[in-house]
């Protein structure tokens, strides 16, 4: 079945959310534990919230498989001319089937247009599949950062770079 990459509408906010947590159940339990994995998605998923980062112009991308979401990307640009791809999740059976690729292509072309010359973004330093990923689509490391998010938790990251073709 073909998939179609295209903004995400806000009545999707709350699709967002649910492929979110299943994403997050399947793959971070393991490496950050279940309070965090609980505690971050009560943050981070919230369809409001969601709703409030469309309504100030994010980027937020939805790849469908017919009437089915089966991923979503979404970044913004930063202060310092980077480009931020804050969020970036293919359903666990959509995997490995290029949608993640597409996604990032997408964000990439639109932070190129804005003029930024960097992709960035972070990923957990345990989540080697995800890691594996992003060096396959031309990221590099670029520092780690271990950041205390509250709740008792601490984010370890890889902060992973791709330089953009200027447009």
């Amino acid at each position: 079945m073909n998939v179609d990459i295209a903004p995400l509408r806000l009545d999707e906010a709350e699709a967002v959310a649910e492929l979110a947590r299943a994403v997050w159940q399947a793959t971070y339990p393991a490496i950050i534990g279940q309070a965090q994995v609980d505690y971050m998605l009560d943050q981070r998923y919230k369809p409001g919230l969601i709703r409030q980062l469309l309504a100030r112009g994010d980027l937020w991308l939805a790849a469908h498989a017919g009437a089915e979401l089966v991923g979503f990307a979404h970044g913004y640009a930063l202060q310092d001319g980077d480009y931020k791809l804050d969020k970036l999740y293919v359903a666990s059976a959509w995997q490995r089937h290029g949608i993640g690729g597409e996604l990032i292509r997408a964000v990439a072309e639109r932070a190129a247009r804005h003029g930024s010359r960097r992709l960035l973004l972070r990923v957990n330093r345990q989540n080697q599949a995800a890691i594996d990923a992003y060096l396959k689509h031309g990221f590099q490391v670029a520092t780690v950062i271990v950041e205390d998010i509250g709740g008792g938790f601490v984010m370890d990251d890889y902060v992973m770079i791709k330089e953009l073709a200027a447009s």
